[in-house]
C-alpha cells in the first residue's frame, strides 16, 4: 500500500525571467520562463514553455432517456473531424464562474437549457506545458432554448449536432472508436459515479 499523500498540492518554483514568444488575440500565448528547482538556488535556471489558456468547460448532456447530445466538428491542429460534447472558453468576465460558462456554452452549441448540474471532475489538459483546466459537468432536465443573439462562426458554423444513447457512447469510447480527451473523461466519470443508472444492463443488450 502507497503512503504517499494521492492529492495534488499547489506549488510554484521561481521564475528568474519570463518572456512572450507569441502574444495574440486568438485564446492563447505562448510564454517562455526561466525556472529554478525549488531548494536548489546553486542550480541553474532551466528553460520551460507555457502555453497559458483561459480554460475550459465541458457539458454531457443527457436526456430523460438517457442519450448524450454530442457534437462532430472538425479540428484543423489534428487534422480531425472529432465527436464531442458542447464546450467553450473561460474567455467572458473574471468574476464569471465556470457553471455559467456551461450554461452559456450549452445554450449557443446545443440549443439547450439544464434544470440539474452536476459537477463531475475539473482536470489539467497537459500540465507538462499547458495552462489549461477543464471543469466538466453532467446536465439533466433539459429543454430546447433559442441561441440568442449569439451567431457561430469558423469551426462552429460547420459543426453537427446528433442524439447517442449513452451506453453507445461508451462503448465507443472504450473501443477506441472517440477520442476527444474531455468527452472520454466526462462519460467514464458519469459512469464510475453511478450518474447514468442502466448503463452497463444497456450495453450489454
Amino acid at each position: 500500500m502507497s503512503t504517499h499523500e494521492l492529492e495534488d498540492r499547489p506549488e510554484r518554483w521561481s521564475v528568474t525571467e519570463s518572456s512572450y514568444l507569441y502574444e495574440g488575440d486568438w485564446v492563447v500565448s505562448l510564454r517562455a520562463d526561466q525556472v529554478r528547482r525549488a531548494g536548489a538556488e546553486g542550480e541553474e535556471p532551466f528553460r520551460r514553455l507555457v502555453l497559458e489558456h483561459p480554460g475550459a468547460v465541458i457539458v454531457l448532456a443527457l436526456d430523460d432517456g438517457d442519450r448524450v447530445l454530442c457534437l462532430a466538428q472538425y479540428r484543423h491542429a489534428a487534422g480531425r473531424r472529432f465527436v464531442e460534447l458542447p464546450a467553450g472558453l473561460l474567455d467572458g468576465p473574471a468574476e464569471e464562474e465556470p457553471l455559467d460558462v456551461a450554461r452559456r456554452e450549452l445554450r449557443e452549441e446545443a440549443l439547450l437549457e439544464a434544470e440539474d448540474w452536476t459537477h463531475l471532475a475539473t482536470t489539467w489538459s497537459s500540465p507538462g506545458i499547458s495552462a489549461e483546466v477543464m471543469h466538466l459537468f453532467l446536465a439533466r432536465g433539459l429543454s430546447t432554448v433559442d441561441r440568442g443573439d449569439f451567431v457561430l462562426e469558423h469551426e462552429e458554423a460547420d459543426m453537427e449536432t446528433f442524439w447517442v444513447p449513452f451506453a453507445e457512447l461508451r462503448d465507443a469510447v472504450l473501443e477506441g472508436r472517440v477520442g476527444d480527451g474531455p468527452l472520454v473523461q466526462a462519460v467514464l466519470l458519469a459512469e464510475a459515479k453511478g450518474l447514468v443508472p442502466g448503463a452497463e444492463n444497456d450495453s450489454a443488450l
